[in-house]
């Protein structure tokens, strides 16, 4: 049940978007977004509280699709690497690139819809607890931890400005961007906020935890300080 609403949902979300993208937020209402869906307007209401909320599982969906990859993340890769496998367009399925050029084209209208800004925001901040879990977990430290909770809080706000930056690049000024660019900036990005050092390889521990991978030498000086 809870699967058949979020799907219906994000059907709804598509079908706000595709219309906040043709006419514009102010010029776009309820019933307008209740007959794109094919659903009653009643039905929209009771899944969203205004027509604004209407895009937010999508908006959902893109930091939801980096939590997912990193939750698939193998302890012996970088961050670059595990990256570069999760933005490889090959393997995506056409509903998700379908999805993500939804998203960016939304994306970059935030600076002429500012009503749609609290919604993008928010969305975001939603994903801290899954990501505090997962660098919790590579770290084998708790995912309370003031430290972990805010490097993840650092990591979301740096992919949601590459996000914006990308997405507005695209959109409204035409620009290119290879996967590999993404990846590269991404990752980058991720690294410069990031002040717990789970973006390099870690080694699992046999006693629990886990903890980035030292060499022979740092391994050594550690012993002796």
């Amino acid at each position: 049940m809870a699967r058949s609403i979020e799907t219906s949902q994000l059907t709804v979300a598509r079908a706000a978007a595709a219309l906040f993208l043709q006419r514009g937020l102010a010029a776009t209402s309820g019933a307008d977004i209740a007959e794109a869906a094919g659903i009653s307007e009643r039905t929209v209401w009771r899944y969203f509280h205004n027509k604004e909320s209407c895009v937010a599982p999508l908006f959902a969906k893109s930091w939801k699709y980096y939590a997912e990859e990193l939750r698939r993340w193998p302890h012996f890769q970088s961050i670059e690497a595990h990256l570069a496998e999760c933005f490889d367009l090959a393997k995506q399925p056409p509903e998700w690139i379908a999805d993500g050029l939804l998203i960016v084209r939304l994306i970059a209208t935030l600076p002429d819809e500012p009503d749609l800004r609290p919604v993008w925001l928010a969305s975001y901040h939603r994903g801290e607890d899954e990501l505090a879990a997962i660098i919790g977990d590579r770290l084998g430290r708790s995912h309370g931890d003031f430290d972990v909770r805010l490097c993840a809080a650092a990591v979301l706000a740096a992919i949601r400005v590459i996000d914006e930056t990308i997405s507005i690049a695209a959109i409204r000024y035409a620009q290119e961007f290879t996967t590999a660019e993404v990846v590269a900036q991404t990752a980058k990005s991720i690294r410069a906020v990031s002040h717990l050092p789970f973006c390099d390889p870690v080694e699992p521990r046999p006693f629990g935890g886990s903890g980035p991978m030292l060499s022979p030498d740092a391994e050594r000086a550690g012993r002796t300080e």
